[in-house]
């Protein structure tokens, strides 16, 4: 008798860890996984990030310092995928998936192209995990002001480049 309640405890324990397991896994980011996709030429275009919400919060020179390396998003680094080879800000970008980062600042912007994909954008430091070494290229944009604010962050693609935008800021990013 007491072995058969031993193992109906167990079977319940292991029921419940899972249980709790399952809903961990599946409760909703706060920062969701987005894509943009776009045309530019006769390139295709992807930008995979996490979108963060300003939620009553000032972002630039704040949650995102000025003159630090940043994610350019949440969670996972955010990725750049071209299928053809493109001119960024004028640098030639061979066809392949890169890393995005940037460092912000209050008159113009380092975007940063860098060949290692796949890590998760931060250290528990709180710095990034860019390795300097795998830098493909570094151009400088201006931010511009929004027209309007913008709640999530927000990757756009044209025929003229892509953009982020997010809280009241855009950084235009030329691509031909």
């Amino acid at each position: 008798m007491k072995m058969k309640f031993n193992l109906l405890i167990t079977t319940l324990i292991a029921i419940v860890s899972i249980t709790s397991l399952n809903a961990q896994q599946s409760k909703p980011r706060q920062s969701p996984k987005m894509t943009a996709t776009g045309k530019i030429g006769d390139a295709n275009l992807t930008i995979t990030y996490g979108s963060p919400s300003v939620k009553g919060r000032k972002i630039w020179g704040d949650l995102v310092p000025f003159d630090k390396v940043w994610r350019a998003g949440a969670n996972e680094a955010t990725q750049l995928e071209t299928d053809k080879d493109i001119l960024l800000e004028g640098k030639k970008l061979p066809a392949g998936k890169y890393s995005l980062y940037a460092i912000p600042g209050e008159k113009e912007w380092k975007v940063i192209i860098n060949a290692q994909t796949g890590q998760w954008g931060i250290e528990r430091s709180g710095e990034t995990t860019r390795n300097t070494e795998k830098d493909v290229f570094v151009v400088t944009v201006k931010p511009i002001k929004s027209i309007s604010s913008e709640e999530s962050l927000l990757y756009t693609i044209s025929n003229k480049g892509f953009s982020l935008k997010w809280e009241n800021l855009e950084i235009p990013v030329e691509i031909k």
